[in-house]
């Protein structure tokens, strides 16, 4: 397959895709660089960051995996790579670098995968689940590769945020708004949850155990 002979084919949710596979990329390699991994390594949680999801959505849907089909996101990934290692010294510094590219790419992976099981017709509660998985399972094996425990499980609103967002998309679909506009105020609207989440810690409540309420009365 030549490098670039898919490129006349592009549309507007394989932009938002190109976007949020950088945008992911990004986060899993700087948050490489802070754990002193190797450029290969780097790489390698990168491209895992990205495709994570997409992967295991795809091989839910029974579907060919999406980067299989395609050499841009491993053009993508080498790219967030590069933008790494030209501006590490200014990532470095800006401690909330890795928050804002991994909530862009979850608003932006949300659209990509709700729209991936809408192009296949399966109803409303299959794309908000393959909407959620697309989100949040690159950044949970990230985390699980470099030690750490998965920012689902620790983060404001995280997989609530895709939920509430593969909601959204169903509403201005049914309501028949332009795909475009669905698009774009879907990602925005996940983007923005996850900002207020963690701005005023908004959180579930906590599953608490019989021990945990013995402990508050003593």
């Amino acid at each position: 397959m030549f490098l670039f002979d898919d490129l006349a084919q592009i549309q507007f949710v394989d932009i938002i895709e190109f976007l949020g596979t950088i945008a992911f990329a990004i986060s899993g390699i700087r948050l490489a660089s802070a754990k002193r991994f190797d450029w290969f390594g780097a790489i390698v949680i990168g491209f895992v960051t990205a495709v994570g999801g997409g992967t295991l959505r795809d091989l839910l849907l029974d579907v060919p995996i999406f980067w299989t089909q395609a050499s841009r996101y491993i053009w993508c990934t080498l790219f967030a790579f590069i933008i790494v290692l030209c501006f590490r010294k200014y990532l470095v510094h800006l401690n909330n670098t890795i928050f804002w590219f991994d909530c862009i790419g979850l608003g932006l992976f949300v659209v990509v995968g709700y729209e991936k099981a809408l192009a296949l017709e399966y109803p409303v509660w299959v794309c908000v689940s393959m909407a959620t998985i697309t989100g949040i399972v690159g950044g949970m094996i990230r985390d699980i590769l470099i030690n750490e425990v998965p920012i689902i499980f620790t983060q404001e609103l995280y997989a609530v945020a895709c939920i509430l967002g593969g909601v959204l998309f169903s509403v201005l679909n049914l309501l028949n708004v332009d795909l475009v506009v669905t698009e774009i105020a879907t990602a925005i609207f996940v983007v923005v949850i996850r900002f207020l989440a963690t701005k005023y810690h908004l959180k579930l409540p906590i599953l608490k155990s019989e021990g945990d309420d013995w402990q508050e009365k003593v």
